[in-house]
């Protein structure tokens, strides 16, 4: 059975391999950067393991590595190494020669996570489920993103090697950004947890009308438009706004469908990651990797299909959810 543990390790494999590069080269802090990250994905059981027995100090010290994060992160040089201009010709040469065969790969990690995920009860071996039930979805991403990787390796026809190295390339391209997804779904977790969601209850109830469905309704979809635009994440405010509106009010009280208001609900959120910088990763870093004039050029683009999004998702939950 392939478990999420094996995607974490391949995903701290490749950080090692990223921070061993930016060592060669002598980029001590993006080495270090890579390095500690990794150690998150390839020792957490270990550390869990060690809580559990009683002893605290690898936990800490995965603190103080999450801490230097943080430091390295804002005071100290993250920037990719600027590439010759010989290795800027050659990949323009070579995308002009792909052109639009470069998107298949990509467009390989949905559809991949698509048939993995609607087929996974199908995917046996002598009664043994191949994918881990419990993070169905995660392992058939992390399998999408390898059948992606290998499919680029063969459109592009580039050594192993090389294919990871332009990964590296990407990675620190995005720097720090790339944890932003990572700590704003925790970020959500710990507000859930701490009782904000209990707070938004309260005022949700002393602001509108509880008996009514539409008012409810309306209050989660903006509440989720809005807190996704402040903490940049819909995940970070789906956990929030479910425990403050959906759950005690949408589903308990009116009867909505869980299923629907939660697939429809992140729906939602996500548009207001296309309305927020807060959503560095992508709406800021893409501007920067293009060089536009306007840092903010991503976002005024995405406008008209956030708020059109967002009219047709609210229509949708509005016909759907108390079915």
């Amino acid at each position: 059975m392939l478990k999420i543990e094996t995607i974490y390790w391949l995903l701290g494999a490749f950080l090692l391999f990223a921070a061993a590069l930016n060592l060669r080269e002598r980029r001590f802090a993006m080495a270090a950067f890579w390095a500690i990250l990794a150690c998150a994905f390839l020792f957490g059981d270990a550390i869990l393991a060690a809580l559990a027995h009683g002893s605290h100090w690898p936990a800490q010290a995965m603190g103080i590595g999450v801490l230097a994060l943080g430091v390295m992160a804002a005071r100290v040089g993250m920037r990719a190494s600027t590439d010759d201009v010989e290795a800027i010709a050659a990949r323009r040469a070579d995308a002009s020669r792909l052109g639009n065969r470069l998107f298949w790969p990509a467009l390989a990690i949905p559809l991949v996570t698509l048939v993995l995920v609607l087929g996974a009860n199908t995917l046996h071996w002598n009664a043994t489920p191949l994918i881990e039930t419990a993070h169905g979805t995660l392992v058939a991403l992390g399998i999408a993103c390898v059948v992606a990787f290998i499919a680029a390796l063969r459109v592009t026809r580039v050594p192993f090697v090389a294919g990871l190295g332009e990964g590296r390339r990407l990675l620190d391209t995005l720097s720090w950004a790339v944890l932003l997804p990572m700590l704003l779904a925790t970020l959500g977790s710990v507000f859930a947890a701490t009782g904000v969601g209990d707070a938004i209850a309260g005022l949700v109830s002393a602001v509108i009308p509880t008996d009514s469905p539409l008012a409810c309704l309306t209050a989660f979809v903006l509440g989720m438009v809005l807190f996704t635009v402040i903490m940049g994440n819909a995940f970070a405010a789906f956990p929030v706004l479910m425990a403050g509106i959906g759950l005690p009010l949408l589903v308990l009280r009116h009867g909505a469908h869980p299923a629907v208001l939660g697939s429809l609900g992140m729906l939602t959120g996500y548009c207001g990651t296309l309305l927020t910088p807060m959503a560095a990763n992508f709406n800021i870093v893409p501007a920067v990797l293009l060089e536009l004039p306007d840092q903010y050029g991503v976002i005024r683009a995405q406008m008209p299909t956030a708020f059109a999004l967002l009219a047709v998702n609210f229509l949708l939950m509005w016909l759907l959810v108390f079915r």
